[in-house]
């Protein structure tokens, strides 16, 4: 028999948080989907309206993010593998959206308790590797660089 503290369900102030991220995500994967990823591997940002990356044109090396929206779009169309050739870390980063949408959603329409299980996130390992597949991907998004 489950403990009665599993059984209970979030509040309704937790169920509409997780509705938001739910939408927030899920926004950001609709119009990484309506974008049509650049060839060079970045600059789709510049279909939103956006100016041409400032530290690419100024030092011809790509910034921390650059490609990210690229990779976003590739991975929101399904092609995985030219997202992660693309920019590694903006793959990992619409895996993230797109789970961080199912489980909002799930949240929000079930009121299940899924945080506890996601504090394992909350650890200094976490944010170390996070900061580290980071920085790899930058270095593998200059190794890469095309101009």
């Amino acid at each position: 028999m489950a403990p009665a503290a599993a059984l209970r369900r979030v509040p309704t102030s937790e169920r509409v948080l997780a509705g938001l991220f739910a939408l927030g995500s899920i926004t950001v994967l609709a119009l990484a989907l309506s974008l049509r990823p650049s060839s060079e591997g970045h600059g789709t940002h510049t279909s939103l309206g956006l100016p041409p990356c400032t530290w690419a044109v100024a030092f011809d090396r790509p910034c921390p993010t650059c490609g990210m929206t690229t990779s976003f779009s590739h991975a929101a169309k399904g092609n995985l593998m030219t997202a992660m050739r693309t920019q590694p870390m903006g793959l990992l980063l619409v895996i993230g959206a797109a789970t961080t949408f199912w489980t909002g959603a799930h949240v929000a329409a079930s009121g299940a308790r899924v945080w506890p299980a996601l504090g394992l996130f909350n650890r200094r390992w976490a944010y170390l590797t996070l900061a580290s597949t980071f920085l790899g991907a930058w270095i593998y998004k200059i190794i890469t660089w095309g101009g």
